[in-house]
């Protein structure tokens, strides 16, 4: 899989963050070097791509190994599952108190926190979680821990935006290609869709709406995260299928198709290519890639026999397309 879709992602991006919920998840330097070593060897000969690596927070990571990490320049940040909350993420924080000496280092260190913004209690509404995780997880740990840099990934919901609206400098955001497309209508489109199906799920076209104004707003609180998801077409369509969206082939095309129609195409670059950059404390790229008005098509499918993935926008005609 990672031979097959790694130069989807390459082409577009210098650089990507890499999640580290493999099995068995990226908790240490050795296990990040590794991984690391694997995305390159995937790459064809030639392509300049960097992986950000990330570690995988457990409820007995230890603090120094994190820190071993950071300051040699192996990890960028660390991920925060809650435990069970999306794709192999058994292993995740059980209760975000049990990591406070982790999170108490990477504060004095600057490192970030990544979060998957969702709680877990079956109790909750599966579309009330992203919600229910700000009130009762994010905001005390923001209140604990001040000065340390949290990138609330993938959000979904108007609660996020306004909650990142009335925050600090520390805390900013991520936003997909799919969520700004996609409402949870596309989910049950004159059948059950599993291509449509990821975590967090889509919500609700009011909140569609706030995510494509905060995107297009011109805020740095507010960048580019695609949250690629490559799953197998058949464990996509089975009685118990993945969650996730493989948006790399067309994301930034997409991208540029949803600010078009905000009429904010000259934002673009920013939220592409600077706001995360500088809230990472990353040098900007220097090199560039130039999109075209130009239509194509989206393949049904991308792939062959058991590596057979169904790509974002599948079957749709964009009105751009990434030179090169």
């Amino acid at each position: 899989m990672l031979d097959m879709v790694a130069d989807y992602t390459a082409r577009q991006f210098a650089r990507a963050i890499i999640m580290p919920n493999l099995v068995p998840p990226v908790t240490t330097v050795a296990a990040a070097e590794a991984y690391r070593a694997r995305i390159l060897a995937a790459l064809p000969e030639g392509r300049s791509f960097t992986p950000l690596m990330t570690a995988y927070l457990t409820d007995e990571i230890d603090p120094d190994e994190i820190e071993r990490g950071f300051r040699g320049g192996v990890f960028t940040a660390c991920k925060l599952y809650p435990a069970g909350a999306t794709t192999n993420s058994a292993d995740g924080v059980t209760d975000v108190r049990r990591i406070w000496a982790v999170l108490e280092r990477m504060q004095a260190m600057g490192m970030p926190m990544l979060v998957h913004g969702e709680v877990t209690s079956p109790d909750i509404d599966i579309f009330d979680r992203e919600a229910v995780f700000l009130e009762t997880v994010l905001a005390p740990v923001l209140d604990r821990f001040p000065d340390l840099k949290v990138v609330l990934e993938h959000i979904t919901t108007e609660d996020s935006v306004a909650f990142l609206q009335t925050a600090g400098p520390n805390l900013a955001a991520t936003i997909t290609a799919h969520h700004l497309r996609i409402d949870r209508n596309a989910m049950f489109e004159g059948g059950l869709r599993p291509h449509a199906y990821c975590l967090p799920v889509a919500k609700r076209r009011r909140h569609r709406e706030a995510l494509r104004q905060a995107a297009v707003s011109g805020s740095p609180k507010f960048f580019l995260g695609t949250d690629t998801a490559p799953h197998r077409r058949h464990d996509k369509e089975s009685a118990c299928g993945c969650a996730g969206i493989f948006s790399a082939p067309v994301a930034l095309e997409s991208y540029a198709q949803t600010f078009e129609e905000e009429g904010a195409l000259d934002r673009l670059e920013a939220f592409a290519s600077e706001f995360g950059p500088r809230f990472y404390g990353l040098p900007l790229n220097t090199d560039t890639v130039t999109l075209r008005r130009t239509p194509q098509e989206v393949p049904e499918e991308i792939g062959s026999g058991d590596l057979l993935l169904v790509p974002f926008h599948a079957g749709e005609k964009l009105s751009w397309r990434l030179d090169g």
